[in-house]
């Protein structure tokens, strides 16, 4: 579909996905991801940021932003890590909307569909991963760290890192960043005012690649940013004007 910039009213989006040595997974991906552009129900486009790849990702990317239209890229000077590729994308779309998909299709882009009905009534659509079908350690340590933040912080929140999410692209870039910051987005959307919507979502297992995840750095990296959200919550600052001053027109003074 014909990508269309923010500064139209027509509704569009932008949709990040986040590559770290994934060469083995992006023509599977845009297989999956291009019936999705077909249904669309706004001028949609995919933002690979390369978040400093060593395999030939960035290669592959390239090759498929050269043969289809509806794809970009923009690739960092070295590896971040998510957070950073995530604000990276953020900061670079223009759209109305962001989405969010990681590319080793364990979530399916066209379940973005069954997100469109929501918006705008809520400012963020996230989804619940139903049967996941990741291994005995991923489970576990995923439910460990996501109990941990809901008690810490009460979000409400029942499967914060589920990797397929849209958001409202105005609230999107206020979002305070971190790292660590993509385990908190719902809960940094509510810290605005912003609604938060919960679908539930299929899941598959990866096919390609490996998880750059294990069970400490899922454990102690949620431990850690638990508590710098739960700091950065009590100092944030939100407020609403209630009265100001009508607008006048100054006339010319006359000597």
């Amino acid at each position: 579909m014909t990508f269309i910039p923010s500064n139209t009213q027509e509704p569009s989006l932008t949709v990040i996905v986040p590559v770290y040595n994934e060469e083995e997974c992006l023509v599977r991906f845009c297989d999956a991801m291009d019936p999705f552009l077909e249904q669309s129900p706004m001028p949609t486009q995919v933002l690979f940021v390369n978040d400093g790849s060593r395999d030939n990702s960035l290669r592959e990317i390239k090759h498929i932003c050269n043969t289809k239209s509806a794809y970009s890229y923009i690739s960092l000077d070295k590896n971040y890590g998510l957070s950073t590729a995530f604000k990276a994308g953020i900061d670079y779309a223009k759209t109305t909307y962001i989405g969010y998909i990681d590319s080793d299709l364990q979530t399916s882009p066209l379940d973005f569909l069954l997100y469109f009905p929501y918006l705008p009534e809520y400012q963020m659509v996230n989804g619940i991963r139903q049967k996941r079908k990741d291994t005995f350690v991923k489970k576990i340590s995923s439910k460990i760290a996501n109990s941990f933040r809901r008690r810490m912080i009460q979000d409400g929140i029942a499967d914060t890192g589920c990797p397929l999410k849209i958001m409202d692209a105005a609230y999107a870039k206020r979002v305070p960043f971190f790292t660590g910051m993509h385990r908190f987005l719902p809960a940094l959307f509510q810290l605005q005012g912003a609604k938060v919507k919960q679908i539930p979502v299929q899941h598959f297992e990866r096919l390609a690649g490996y998880s750059k995840y294990h069970l400490f750095n899922r454990l102690w990296g949620p431990l850690q940013d638990t508590f710098a959200f739960r700091w950065m919550r009590k100092r944030y600052i939100r407020y609403q004007i209630a009265e100001q001053m009508p607008k006048t027109t100054l006339q010319p003074q006359h000597d």
